[in-house]
């Protein structure tokens, strides 16, 4: 969840540079930040700049988990379902072409070769299984253009969200995660945790709850083919 109501100490002596949290107005600034954060939470609004504050003379950081986001919100899921959904339908279609093609090749063996009718059916047999592959091409694009659509329009939508959180709460960098635990069971999983930009972070930097009620407010329905209801 996110919450900046904790600031970090002062900057250490020649680290002038470091990303750190000023403390002063430490007490007026919690209070602001934790009003800001229920307001994200419950309301998730178009979030307005606060006023200039003591906070502004250092640099704030937060982290978001962009792949957890994708996996877990209830609107984007839906869409991904569609696309699914169709894959199946077309599946079901599929295997009936498959069917007619399968007996019209067994009907091809009941005539005699170089007949009318044995060259009749075989120039059928030929363009029914055309048919079917480039049938199955197309699809394939669709199927791969509606995915393609999903993750662009969503991801614009995140990034949408953590602008908005971020210049409200006056955050400078928001850095991308991986909250995901290693399996060890999994190589890939152990390459993907090691491989980690960001080894530690203070849960309290984390907005992916905040940009996840983002979403829910602009993902209240889906429009057909799986894409996103502008507001």
């Amino acid at each position: 969840m996110l919450d900046f109501g904790e600031e970090t100490g002062a900057n250490q002596a020649g680290m002038n540079q470091t990303i750190a949290f000023t403390t002063q107005g430490v007490a007026d600034v919690r209070t602001i930040v934790l009003s800001a954060i229920a307001m994200a939470m419950t309301t998730v609004s178009v979030l307005a700049p606060t006023s200039a504050s003591a906070q502004d003379a250092g640099h704030r950081i937060a982290v978001v988990d962009v792949a957890y986001i994708f996996k877990n919100n209830e609107g984007i899921k839906q869409q991904v379902k569609a696309v699914e959904d169709n894959l199946k339908s077309f599946d079901t279609e599929l295997t009936a072409k498959r069917e007619e093609l399968k007996a019209a090749a067994e009907k091809l063996k009941t005539f005699q070769p170089n007949s009318p009718e044995y060259t009749a059916q075989e120039e059928r047999v030929a363009s029914m299984e055309s048919k079917l592959r480039l049938d199955m091409a197309r699809k394939r694009k669709e199927l791969a253009d509606r995915e393609a659509k999903i993750y662009y329009d969503n991801y614009k939508l995140i990034t949408s969200g953590v602008q908005a959180i971020a210049e409200y709460h006056k955050i400078n960098l928001v850095l991308r995660y991986n909250s995901e635990d290693m399996d060890l069971a999994q190589g890939e999983s152990v390459i993907r945790g090691v491989m980690r930009n960001i080894v530690y972070h203070d849960e309290q930097l984390d907005m992916t709850g905040a940009v996840m009620s983002y979403l829910d407010k602009k993902l209240l329905a889906v429009k057909p083919g799986g894409t996103p209801n502008r507001q």
